[in-house]
C-alpha cells in the first residue's frame, strides 16, 4: 500500500510538472504577460505621440497661423514692416576681472 501510494504521489507530480514549467505553463505565461505590459505601456506613449503629430499636421493644413508661428520661432522670420529686437545677457563676469 505504501509503495502505491508512492507512485500516485510521483504520478500526479509527472502530472503537475507541464502546468508548472512546461511549454505553456504558468511560469511562461506570467513572464509573457509582464511583456504584454510592458508593450501595452511602449504602445500607448507612441499613440500620445502620435496623436500630437496628427493634431499639429491638420492644424499645419487647416491654418496659416500655426505656420507663421513655426516659421516666426524657428527660423526667425518677421513680418513686412515689423521692427525685431534682440537682446543677448550681459556678462558681468568678465568686467570684473
Amino acid at each position: 500500500m505504501k509503495i502505491l501510494s508512492i507512485i500516485f504521489l510521483l504520478l500526479i507530480a509527472a502530472l503537475q510538472y507541464p502546468l508548472w514549467l512546461g511549454k505553456g505553463g504558468w511560469l511562461q505565461v506570467r513572464a509573457l504577460q509582464q511583456e504584454i505590459d510592458q508593450q501595452r505601456t511602449a504602445n500607448a506613449l507612441l499613440k500620445a505621440r502620435n496623436d500630437a503629430l496628427a493634431a499639429e499636421v491638420a492644424d499645419l493644413k487647416s491654418g496659416l497661423e500655426a505656420v507663421e508661428e513655426r516659421a516666426r520661432a524657428e527660423l526667425g522670420m518677421v513680418k513686412k514692416d515689423e521692427l525685431f529686437f534682440q537682446f543677448q545677457a550681459h556678462q558681468e563676469s568678465a568686467a570684473k576681472n
